[in-house]
Protein backbone atom coordinates (compact mmCIF):
# COMPACT_ATOMS: atom_id res chain seq x y z
CA UNK A 1 0.00 0.00 0.00
CA UNK A 2 3.40 2.40 0.76
CA UNK A 3 4.26 2.11 -2.97
CA UNK A 4 1.66 4.29 -4.49
CA UNK A 5 1.32 6.88 -1.78
CA UNK A 6 4.88 7.52 -2.92
CA UNK A 7 4.55 10.16 -5.30
CA UNK A 8 7.98 9.90 -6.92
CA UNK A 9 6.32 7.00 -8.56
CA UNK A 10 4.14 8.53 -11.21
CA UNK A 11 1.10 6.92 -11.92
CA UNK A 12 -0.09 7.00 -15.90
CA UNK A 13 -3.59 6.14 -17.43
CA UNK A 14 -3.79 4.38 -20.86
CA UNK A 15 -7.53 4.39 -22.33
CA UNK A 16 -7.60 2.87 -26.15
CA UNK A 17 -11.17 3.03 -27.83
CA UNK A 18 -12.18 2.04 -31.78
CA UNK A 19 -14.96 4.56 -32.01
CA UNK A 20 -15.99 2.25 -35.56
CA UNK A 21 -16.21 5.79 -37.19
CA UNK A 22 -18.42 7.07 -35.13
CA UNK A 23 -16.14 10.48 -33.91
CA UNK A 24 -18.21 13.00 -36.03
CA UNK A 25 -21.79 12.07 -33.92
CA UNK A 26 -19.49 12.17 -30.51
CA UNK A 27 -19.93 9.23 -27.86
CA UNK A 28 -22.71 7.65 -26.71
CA UNK A 29 -22.25 9.19 -23.33
CA UNK A 30 -20.12 10.85 -20.86
CA UNK A 31 -16.67 9.60 -20.04
CA UNK A 32 -16.87 8.50 -16.46
CA UNK A 33 -17.59 4.98 -16.94
CA UNK A 34 -14.39 5.06 -19.29
CA UNK A 35 -11.64 7.13 -17.44
CA UNK A 36 -12.92 7.16 -13.94
CA UNK A 37 -12.56 3.86 -12.65
CA UNK A 38 -9.30 4.24 -12.64
CA UNK A 39 -9.76 7.07 -10.01
CA UNK A 40 -11.70 4.95 -8.02
CA UNK A 41 -9.40 1.76 -8.03
CA UNK A 42 -6.57 4.31 -7.32
CA UNK A 43 -8.15 5.55 -4.50
CA UNK A 44 -9.10 2.26 -3.35
CA UNK A 45 -5.35 0.81 -3.43
CA UNK A 46 -3.77 3.43 -1.87
CA UNK A 47 -6.28 4.21 1.07
CA UNK A 48 -6.19 7.99 -0.02
CA UNK A 49 -6.90 9.86 -3.19
CA UNK A 50 -4.59 9.78 -5.93
CA UNK A 51 -5.54 10.96 -9.79
CA UNK A 52 -3.38 10.07 -12.27
CA UNK A 53 -0.26 11.88 -13.01
CA UNK A 54 -0.62 11.27 -17.08
CA UNK A 55 -3.64 10.41 -19.22
CA UNK A 56 -3.26 9.11 -22.38
CA UNK A 57 -6.12 8.59 -24.70
CA UNK A 58 -5.76 6.58 -27.98
CA UNK A 59 -8.75 6.37 -30.16
CA UNK A 60 -9.12 4.34 -33.86
CA UNK A 61 -11.43 4.65 -36.54
CA UNK A 62 -11.57 7.88 -35.12
CA UNK A 63 -14.01 9.25 -38.01
CA UNK A 64 -15.19 8.39 -41.67
CA UNK A 65 -12.61 7.25 -43.83
CA UNK A 66 -13.14 10.34 -46.26
CA UNK A 67 -12.74 13.04 -43.89
CA UNK A 68 -9.80 11.35 -42.26
CA UNK A 69 -7.65 10.73 -45.70
CA UNK A 70 -8.61 14.29 -46.56
CA UNK A 71 -6.82 15.48 -43.76
CA UNK A 72 -10.42 16.94 -42.46
CA UNK A 73 -10.04 15.92 -38.27
CA UNK A 74 -9.34 18.89 -36.45
CA UNK A 75 -12.92 19.56 -35.18
CA UNK A 76 -13.17 16.15 -34.12
CA UNK A 77 -9.98 15.91 -32.29
CA UNK A 78 -10.65 19.43 -30.91
CA UNK A 79 -14.18 17.89 -29.86
CA UNK A 80 -12.93 14.68 -27.82
CA UNK A 81 -10.24 17.26 -26.58
CA UNK A 82 -12.70 19.53 -24.83
CA UNK A 83 -14.58 16.78 -23.08
CA UNK A 84 -11.47 14.45 -22.19
CA UNK A 85 -10.26 17.23 -20.42
CA UNK A 86 -13.67 18.19 -18.49
CA UNK A 87 -14.04 14.89 -17.57
CA UNK A 88 -10.78 13.68 -16.00
CA UNK A 89 -10.85 17.21 -14.27
CA UNK A 90 -14.65 16.67 -12.97
CA UNK A 91 -14.03 13.02 -11.77
CA UNK A 92 -10.21 13.84 -10.07
CA UNK A 93 -10.41 13.01 -6.40
CA UNK A 94 -8.85 16.18 -5.49
CA UNK A 95 -10.17 18.67 -8.28
CA UNK A 96 -7.10 18.15 -10.27
CA UNK A 97 -6.44 20.60 -13.23
CA UNK A 98 -5.05 18.95 -16.38
CA UNK A 99 -3.06 20.24 -19.03
CA UNK A 100 -2.43 19.17 -22.97
CA UNK A 101 0.54 18.00 -23.18
CA UNK A 102 0.09 17.02 -27.19
CA UNK A 103 -2.15 15.91 -29.58
CA UNK A 104 -1.54 13.99 -33.00
CA UNK A 105 -4.00 12.00 -35.40
CA UNK A 106 -3.28 10.69 -38.56
CA UNK A 107 -6.41 9.02 -40.47
CA UNK A 108 -8.49 7.76 -37.82
CA UNK A 109 -5.98 7.13 -35.25
CA UNK A 110 -5.44 9.78 -32.62
CA UNK A 111 -3.76 10.39 -29.19
CA UNK A 112 -4.30 12.62 -26.90
CA UNK A 113 -1.93 12.50 -23.97
CA UNK A 114 -2.77 15.36 -20.99
CA UNK A 115 -0.13 15.62 -17.22
CA UNK A 116 -1.14 16.92 -14.06
CA UNK A 117 -0.91 20.85 -13.69
CA UNK A 118 0.20 20.69 -10.28
CA UNK A 119 3.49 18.16 -11.35
CA UNK A 120 4.15 16.40 -14.71
CA UNK A 121 1.85 18.97 -16.62
CA UNK A 122 4.19 21.93 -15.69
CA UNK A 123 7.35 19.82 -15.86
CA UNK A 124 7.50 18.63 -19.64
CA UNK A 125 9.90 19.44 -22.29
CA UNK A 126 10.85 18.58 -25.46
CA UNK A 127 7.47 17.62 -26.56
CA UNK A 128 7.19 15.97 -30.05
CA UNK A 129 4.60 13.81 -31.89
CA UNK A 130 5.27 11.79 -35.02
CA UNK A 131 2.93 9.51 -37.10
CA UNK A 132 3.24 6.82 -39.87
CA UNK A 133 0.97 5.02 -41.89
CA UNK A 134 1.30 1.21 -43.15
CA UNK A 135 -1.61 0.63 -45.25
CA UNK A 136 -0.96 0.03 -48.92
CA UNK A 137 1.47 2.34 -50.63
CA UNK A 138 1.60 3.67 -47.01
CA UNK A 139 -2.15 5.13 -46.72
CA UNK A 140 -2.57 6.10 -43.08
CA UNK A 141 -5.76 3.92 -42.97
CA UNK A 142 -4.20 1.54 -40.65
CA UNK A 143 -0.63 2.74 -39.06
CA UNK A 144 0.69 4.65 -35.77
CA UNK A 145 1.14 8.03 -34.46
CA UNK A 146 3.30 9.08 -31.37
CA UNK A 147 3.73 11.40 -28.76
CA UNK A 148 7.32 11.62 -27.09
CA UNK A 149 8.47 14.05 -24.27
CA UNK A 150 10.95 14.85 -21.14
CA UNK A 151 10.37 15.21 -17.75
CA UNK A 152 13.08 16.81 -16.21
CA UNK A 153 14.70 15.52 -12.41
CA UNK A 154 13.34 18.13 -9.60
CA UNK A 155 17.31 18.82 -9.34
CA UNK A 156 17.90 19.66 -12.99
CA UNK A 157 18.85 16.31 -13.82
CA UNK A 158 18.30 15.40 -17.41
CA UNK A 159 14.77 12.71 -16.32
CA UNK A 160 13.40 10.46 -18.02
CA UNK A 161 11.74 10.10 -21.40
CA UNK A 162 8.16 9.14 -22.23
CA UNK A 163 6.54 7.95 -25.20
CA UNK A 164 3.29 6.90 -26.01
CA UNK A 165 2.03 4.82 -29.39
CA UNK A 166 -1.42 4.83 -30.31
CA UNK A 167 -2.07 2.25 -33.24
CA UNK A 168 -4.06 0.46 -35.47
CA UNK A 169 -3.23 -2.42 -37.50
CA UNK A 170 -4.44 -4.96 -40.21
CA UNK A 171 -7.70 -6.78 -39.65
CA UNK A 172 -8.93 -10.36 -39.61
CA UNK A 173 -7.35 -13.64 -38.48
CA UNK A 174 -5.06 -15.38 -41.51
CA UNK A 175 -3.32 -11.82 -41.67
CA UNK A 176 -1.19 -12.24 -38.89
CA UNK A 177 2.06 -11.92 -41.08
CA UNK A 178 0.81 -8.62 -42.39
CA UNK A 179 0.25 -7.42 -38.39
CA UNK A 180 3.96 -8.19 -37.07
CA UNK A 181 5.12 -6.58 -40.68
CA UNK A 182 3.13 -3.84 -39.27
CA UNK A 183 4.50 -3.70 -35.99
CA UNK A 184 7.92 -3.82 -37.69
CA UNK A 185 7.54 -0.50 -40.32
CA UNK A 186 6.47 1.36 -36.69
CA UNK A 187 9.33 -0.01 -35.21
CA UNK A 188 11.40 1.65 -37.55
CA UNK A 189 9.45 4.55 -39.18
CA UNK A 190 7.65 6.08 -36.12
CA UNK A 191 11.01 7.98 -35.63
CA UNK A 192 11.93 11.05 -33.04
CA UNK A 193 15.17 13.30 -33.15
CA UNK A 194 18.13 12.26 -30.81
CA UNK A 195 17.67 12.07 -27.12
CA UNK A 196 19.54 14.95 -24.86
CA UNK A 197 22.98 14.51 -23.74
CA UNK A 198 23.98 12.25 -26.89
CA UNK A 199 26.70 12.26 -29.88
CA UNK A 200 23.68 10.64 -31.80
CA UNK A 201 22.66 12.60 -34.83
CA UNK A 202 20.64 9.78 -36.39
CA UNK A 203 16.79 9.51 -35.54
CA UNK A 204 15.83 7.59 -32.73
CA UNK A 205 13.03 4.79 -32.22
CA UNK A 206 10.39 3.96 -29.96
CA UNK A 207 12.12 2.06 -28.00
CA UNK A 208 15.15 4.98 -27.42
CA UNK A 209 13.06 6.16 -24.32
CA UNK A 210 13.02 5.55 -21.06
CA UNK A 211 9.04 4.37 -20.66
CA UNK A 212 7.43 2.93 -23.74
CA UNK A 213 3.43 2.88 -23.74
CA UNK A 214 2.01 0.58 -26.92
CA UNK A 215 -1.70 0.66 -27.12
CA UNK A 216 -4.72 0.52 -29.30
CA UNK A 217 -6.64 -1.87 -32.08
CA UNK A 218 -3.67 -4.21 -32.36
CA UNK A 219 -6.51 -6.46 -34.33
CA UNK A 220 -4.86 -9.89 -32.92
CA UNK A 221 -7.40 -13.25 -32.57
CA UNK A 222 -8.01 -16.11 -31.09
CA UNK A 223 -6.32 -18.51 -33.26
CA UNK A 224 -7.93 -22.10 -32.42
CA UNK A 225 -7.05 -25.07 -34.10
CA UNK A 226 -9.63 -27.00 -35.98
CA UNK A 227 -9.45 -29.86 -33.65
CA UNK A 228 -9.93 -27.48 -30.04
CA UNK A 229 -13.49 -28.31 -28.49
CA UNK A 230 -14.08 -25.09 -28.48
CA UNK A 231 -13.89 -24.38 -32.46
CA UNK A 232 -17.98 -23.93 -32.55
CA UNK A 233 -18.65 -20.61 -32.29
CA UNK A 234 -21.86 -20.53 -30.08
CA UNK A 235 -19.67 -22.75 -28.03
CA UNK A 236 -16.56 -20.17 -27.93
CA UNK A 237 -18.80 -17.53 -26.86
CA UNK A 238 -20.46 -19.20 -24.02
CA UNK A 239 -16.99 -20.32 -22.66
CA UNK A 240 -15.90 -16.42 -22.49
CA UNK A 241 -18.21 -16.61 -19.27
CA UNK A 242 -15.83 -18.38 -17.28
CA UNK A 243 -12.63 -17.32 -15.96
CA UNK A 244 -10.77 -20.66 -16.34
CA UNK A 245 -11.75 -20.99 -19.77
CA UNK A 246 -10.88 -17.64 -20.61
CA UNK A 247 -7.19 -18.45 -18.94
CA UNK A 248 -6.99 -21.27 -21.60
CA UNK A 249 -8.18 -19.23 -24.67
CA UNK A 250 -5.25 -16.86 -23.62
CA UNK A 251 -2.79 -19.59 -24.79
CA UNK A 252 -4.34 -19.09 -28.41
CA UNK A 253 -4.05 -15.12 -28.59
CA UNK A 254 -2.25 -15.04 -31.88
CA UNK A 255 -0.64 -11.24 -29.57
CA UNK A 256 0.32 -13.11 -26.92
CA UNK A 257 1.83 -16.48 -29.45
CA UNK A 258 4.10 -14.23 -31.11
CA UNK A 259 5.31 -11.72 -28.35
CA UNK A 260 6.42 -14.92 -26.59
CA UNK A 261 8.34 -16.60 -29.76
CA UNK A 262 9.87 -12.50 -30.15
CA UNK A 263 8.68 -11.91 -33.46
CA UNK A 264 6.68 -8.60 -32.54
CA UNK A 265 6.51 -6.49 -29.73
CA UNK A 266 9.77 -7.50 -28.27
CA UNK A 267 10.99 -6.16 -24.64
CA UNK A 268 6.98 -5.12 -24.17
CA UNK A 269 4.52 -6.63 -21.34
CA UNK A 270 0.95 -6.43 -20.83
CA UNK A 271 -1.26 -7.33 -18.12
CA UNK A 272 -3.81 -9.96 -17.59
CA UNK A 273 -6.42 -9.49 -20.70
CA UNK A 274 -7.84 -12.50 -20.24
CA UNK A 275 -9.11 -11.75 -16.83
CA UNK A 276 -11.95 -9.58 -18.59
CA UNK A 277 -14.41 -10.59 -21.90
CA UNK A 278 -13.15 -10.04 -25.70
CA UNK A 279 -13.26 -6.57 -26.63
CA UNK A 280 -13.79 -7.66 -30.08
CA UNK A 281 -16.37 -8.08 -32.20
CA UNK A 282 -19.63 -6.93 -30.18
CA UNK A 283 -23.21 -6.44 -32.04
CA UNK A 284 -24.06 -2.71 -32.26
CA UNK A 285 -26.37 -1.35 -29.54
CA UNK A 286 -25.76 -4.82 -27.23
CA UNK A 287 -23.58 -4.25 -23.70
CA UNK A 288 -22.07 -8.34 -24.11
CA UNK A 289 -23.44 -9.64 -27.41
CA UNK A 290 -21.01 -10.79 -30.07
CA UNK A 291 -21.42 -10.80 -33.88
CA UNK A 292 -21.96 -13.86 -35.57
CA UNK A 293 -19.74 -12.48 -38.38
CA UNK A 294 -16.30 -12.62 -36.47
CA UNK A 295 -14.70 -14.98 -33.65
CA UNK A 296 -14.15 -12.63 -30.61
CA UNK A 297 -11.03 -12.05 -29.51
CA UNK A 298 -8.89 -9.33 -27.43
CA UNK A 299 -7.91 -7.13 -30.12
CA UNK A 300 -7.64 -3.39 -28.22
CA UNK A 301 -4.20 -4.25 -25.91
CA UNK A 302 -2.11 -1.84 -23.68
CA UNK A 303 1.45 -2.84 -23.63
CA UNK A 304 4.53 -1.22 -21.63
CA UNK A 305 7.81 -1.69 -20.76
CA UNK A 306 10.20 0.62 -18.25
CA UNK A 307 14.02 1.05 -18.42
CA UNK A 308 14.88 -0.98 -15.16
CA UNK A 309 12.97 -3.83 -16.99
CA UNK A 310 14.97 -6.90 -17.79
CA UNK A 311 15.42 -8.50 -20.93
CA UNK A 312 16.36 -12.15 -19.15
CA UNK A 313 12.58 -11.67 -17.30
CA UNK A 314 10.12 -11.12 -20.49
CA UNK A 315 7.15 -11.69 -18.33
CA UNK A 316 8.03 -9.47 -15.51
CA UNK A 317 8.09 -5.53 -15.10
CA UNK A 318 8.92 -3.22 -12.82
CA UNK A 319 5.73 -1.33 -14.21
CA UNK A 320 2.75 -2.10 -11.52
CA UNK A 321 -0.47 -3.28 -13.25
CA UNK A 322 -2.91 -2.08 -11.09
CA UNK A 323 -6.10 -2.08 -13.54
CA UNK A 324 -6.63 -3.60 -17.14
CA UNK A 325 -10.49 -4.02 -17.83
CA UNK A 326 -13.03 -3.05 -21.12
CA UNK A 327 -15.78 -0.92 -20.73
CA UNK A 328 -18.81 -3.32 -21.90
CA UNK A 329 -21.76 -0.44 -21.47
CA UNK A 330 -19.99 1.67 -24.62
CA UNK A 331 -22.38 0.13 -27.27
CA UNK A 332 -21.96 2.74 -30.64
CA UNK A 333 -19.34 0.04 -31.51
CA UNK A 334 -18.35 -3.28 -32.01
CA UNK A 335 -15.20 -2.32 -30.04
CA UNK A 336 -15.40 -1.79 -26.36
CA UNK A 337 -12.98 0.29 -25.03
CA UNK A 338 -9.87 -0.72 -22.54
CA UNK A 339 -7.93 1.10 -19.58
CA UNK A 340 -5.15 0.90 -18.17
CA UNK A 341 -3.56 2.38 -14.49
CA UNK A 342 0.19 1.95 -14.54
CA UNK A 343 2.20 2.71 -11.63
CA UNK A 344 5.56 3.44 -12.78
CA UNK A 345 8.52 2.47 -10.76
CA UNK A 346 10.79 5.31 -8.99
CA UNK A 347 13.33 6.96 -11.20
CA UNK A 348 16.82 6.64 -10.96
CA UNK A 349 19.53 9.12 -9.12
CA UNK A 350 20.00 12.02 -11.25
CA UNK A 351 22.31 12.06 -13.83
CA UNK A 352 22.46 16.04 -15.09
CA UNK A 353 25.55 15.60 -18.00
CA UNK A 354 24.18 11.29 -18.65
CA UNK A 355 22.24 10.62 -21.51
CA UNK A 356 18.45 9.58 -20.01
CA UNK A 357 18.30 5.84 -19.26
CA UNK A 358 16.65 3.88 -22.21
CA UNK A 359 14.60 0.50 -22.21
CA UNK A 360 17.04 -2.63 -22.54
CA UNK A 361 16.36 -5.20 -25.23
CA UNK A 362 17.27 -8.25 -26.07
CA UNK A 363 20.21 -8.58 -28.03
CA UNK A 364 18.21 -10.79 -30.70
CA UNK A 365 16.95 -7.51 -31.48
CA UNK A 366 17.74 -3.98 -32.21
CA UNK A 367 15.46 -1.70 -34.20
CA UNK A 368 17.31 0.07 -36.84
CA UNK A 369 15.55 3.32 -38.34
CA UNK A 370 14.60 3.18 -41.87
CA UNK A 371 16.40 5.58 -43.58
CA UNK A 372 13.47 6.00 -46.17
CA UNK A 373 10.92 6.80 -43.43
CA UNK A 374 10.23 10.11 -44.40
CA UNK A 375 10.25 9.46 -47.78
CA UNK A 376 7.40 6.78 -47.44
CA UNK A 377 5.48 8.58 -44.56
CA UNK A 378 5.03 11.73 -47.33
CA UNK A 379 4.32 9.31 -49.86
CA UNK A 380 1.35 7.51 -47.69
CA UNK A 381 0.66 11.39 -46.86
CA UNK A 382 0.21 12.61 -50.45
CA UNK A 383 -2.06 9.70 -51.55
CA UNK A 384 -3.59 10.27 -48.44
CA UNK A 385 -5.14 13.52 -49.60
CA UNK A 386 -5.48 12.13 -53.43
CA UNK A 387 -8.07 9.47 -52.41
CA UNK A 388 -9.87 11.49 -49.75
CA UNK A 389 -10.40 14.77 -51.57
CA UNK A 390 -11.37 12.05 -54.47
CA UNK A 391 -13.74 10.36 -52.52
CA UNK A 392 -15.17 13.32 -50.89
CA UNK A 393 -15.88 14.69 -54.78
CA UNK A 394 -17.88 11.59 -55.55
CA UNK A 395 -19.95 12.23 -52.29
CA UNK A 396 -20.86 16.02 -52.71
CA UNK A 397 -21.80 14.97 -56.43
CA UNK A 398 -24.12 12.56 -54.81
CA UNK A 399 -25.64 14.31 -52.17
CA UNK A 400 -24.10 12.86 -49.34
CA UNK A 401 -23.89 8.99 -51.18
CA UNK A 402 -20.47 8.10 -52.49
CA UNK A 403 -22.21 5.62 -54.27
CA UNK A 404 -24.45 7.92 -56.24
CA UNK A 405 -22.03 10.32 -56.71
CA UNK A 406 -19.97 7.51 -58.38
CA UNK A 407 -22.58 6.58 -60.57
CA UNK A 408 -23.27 10.22 -61.71
CA UNK A 409 -19.61 10.62 -62.29
CA UNK A 410 -19.22 7.33 -64.78
CA UNK A 411 -22.84 8.13 -66.05
CA UNK A 412 -21.38 11.81 -66.74
CA UNK A 413 -18.19 10.81 -68.55
CA UNK A 414 -19.86 7.42 -70.45
CA UNK A 415 -22.25 10.65 -72.35
CA UNK A 416 -19.57 12.41 -72.23
CA UNK A 417 -17.37 10.56 -74.60
CA UNK A 418 -20.11 9.40 -76.71
CA UNK A 419 -21.16 13.06 -77.34
CA UNK A 420 -17.47 13.70 -78.55
CA UNK A 421 -18.16 10.80 -80.76
CA UNK A 422 -21.37 11.42 -82.07
CA UNK A 423 -20.49 15.52 -83.00
CA UNK A 424 -16.79 14.23 -84.68
CA UNK A 425 -18.66 11.59 -86.86
CA UNK A 426 -21.32 14.15 -87.52
CA UNK A 427 -18.77 16.54 -89.11
CA UNK A 428 -16.71 13.81 -90.93
CA UNK A 429 -19.25 12.29 -93.10
CA UNK A 430 -20.44 15.77 -94.80
CA UNK A 431 -17.05 16.45 -95.05
CA UNK A 432 -16.38 13.31 -96.90
CA UNK A 433 -19.21 13.10 -98.58
CA UNK A 434 -18.40 16.21 -100.64
CA UNK A 435 -14.93 15.46 -100.83
CA UNK A 436 -16.17 12.70 -102.88
CA UNK A 437 -18.35 14.50 -105.32
CA UNK A 438 -15.35 17.02 -105.81
CA UNK A 439 -13.42 13.92 -106.78
CA UNK A 440 -15.50 12.92 -108.90
CA UNK A 441 -15.91 15.69 -110.90
CA UNK A 442 -12.42 16.49 -111.53
CA UNK A 443 -12.11 12.81 -112.72
CA UNK A 444 -15.40 13.26 -115.61
CA UNK A 445 -13.53 16.78 -116.66
CA UNK A 446 -10.29 14.98 -117.03
CA UNK A 447 -11.03 11.44 -118.79
CA UNK A 448 -14.89 12.02 -120.04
Amino acid sequence: MSDIRSHDRLLVQIASYNTNLQGIFGLPQDLVDWLSPTLQVSSFLSREPRAPDIVAVGFQELLPLHLGFSGLSKSVVNNRDALILSQIEAHAPNKEKYTLIAKIVNVGVALLVYGRDDGVGRKVVDVQTQWTGCGPLYLGNKGAVGVRFRVPADDGGVGEVFTFVCAHLTPHEHKLPSRIADYHHIARTLLFPPLPNTSAATPTTIYDTSHLFFFGDLNFRVSLPSSHPLKKRADFIHALQSDEDRLGLKEHDQLLVERRKGSAFVGLREGEFWKFKCTYKHQLGEVEKYSILRSPSWTDRVMYSTHSDSPDTPTESNITNLLYTSIPSYTTSDHKPVVALLLLPPPPPPTPTSPPPTLRLPPSYTPIPDPYATRKRYLGRALDRIVGFAWLFTIIVGAGSALLGLSAILGGSLFYTFWRWWRARSFVMPFESAHARMLEGYLKDKFV
